[in-house]
């Protein structure tokens, strides 16, 4: 890697595919045969970011919004139609042997396990594959066994572990290498809350003893919020945001909820202090939705003209920002 170049570097990144077309029917699918028709689909178009050493990057985007074919290229499965990546100083569709030592990809709704051994047998196949050295290779899963727990479950075949139990193995043989660039795609999908909260704990303690640079992608938001300062948002192929939750929330939705709890569940007209909103917390209380520069004003009114026995204030749900950068 040269001097100063971060790990990840992508600079005009753009692919295209060339889909084939045709009505349905015989007829259509005969003349299909002889002389078909195509569809340019500009999955990715000239993507610009970087990541520097040790960052853990949420990557965002609705279904289709091009955030695994990125992935794909910055791991070197895809090669781009324009543009190019750097990856740890390498071009990542020459696939290098020191790339390939130095990345890993998880993608989270594909098994790279053999499916009727147990896991330790794919950890001693990625061993051969990776060249680690005996030391080196226990102590790593010994590390790995710390984190994730795996001295109970990777004596089963794959085939007879939970979904999350599965990803816990995943992680690790994906780990043995020592990897110092992550390419995560959705690495919690379909597992409960327990599995998921078990993940993010396992990835921020990995990062943080190893400096290791994360790109990850996820529709759960619980895990954006727990892992990344920083989130990329990607839409129809294009780049839409690079910057901080925060300044997203200010920028997308400038308001704040206040929570107000009412003594002996007094009513109060909500409406003369801003709009009010449903409660999904469950703890009773009335939401009411107000402009940021306004909260100060509004708390102070609302504890003059009105029985409050609780007052919170919150910001919008991460969900409900998203949504809306999608949306705008």
């Amino acid at each position: 890697m040269q001097n100063n170049e971060p790990p990840i570097l992508a600079e005009g990144l753009s692919k295209t595919y060339q889909v084939a077309e045709r009505e349905g029917g015989f007829r259509s699918a005969l003349r299909g045969f002889f002389k078909r028709k195509y569809n340019d689909v500009r999955a990715v178009q000239e993507v610009n970011f970087q990541i520097s050493q040790g960052e853990i990057v949420g990557f965002l985007g609705p279904n289709g919004a091009g955030k695994t074919t990125t992935l794909k290229m910055l791991s070197g499965l895809l090669h781009p139609s324009a543009g190019r990546a750097r990856v740890l100083g390498f071009t990542p569709w020459e696939r290098r042997a020191g790339f390939l030592q130095a990345m890993t990809l998880v993608m989270g709704q594909r098994n790279r396990l053999s499916w009727d051994i147990p896991a330790a047998d794919s950890f001693l196949l990625n061993q051969a594959i990776y060249r680690i050295e005996d030391a080196e290779y226990k102590s790593t899963l010994a590390e790995l066994d710390e984190l994730l727990e795996l001295a109970p479950i990777m004596r089963k075949p794959v085939r007879n572990l939970s979904l999350g139990e599965r990803m816990k193995c995943e992680l690790a043989a994906s780990l043995l290498h020592r990897p110092s660039v992550l390419f995560l795609d959705e690495p919690t999908i379909g597992l409960d809350i327990t599995a998921q909260a078990r993940i993010r704990s396992f990835l921020q303690e990995y990062n943080r003893r190893t400096g290791a640079t994360i790109l990850l992608t996820s529709h759960y938001m619980a895990d954006v919020t727990a892992l990344c300062e920083r989130i990329i948002i990607i839409h129809q192929g294009k780049l839409k945001y690079d910057g901080s939750i925060t300044e997203l929330s200010r920028q997308i939705a400038p308001f704040k909820l206040i929570g107000v709890g009412l003594a002996n569940d007094a009513h109060a007209d909500l409406q003369a202090y801003g709009t009010p909103v449903p409660n999904l917390n469950g703890d009773g209380k009335h939401m009411v939705q107000v402009q940021a520069g306004q909260v100060a004003s509004i708390t102070a009114r609302m504890l003059a003209e009105l029985p409050v026995q609780d007052l919170t204030v919150e910001d919008p749900p991460i969900e409900d920002i998203i949504e809306r950068a999608f949306r705008e």
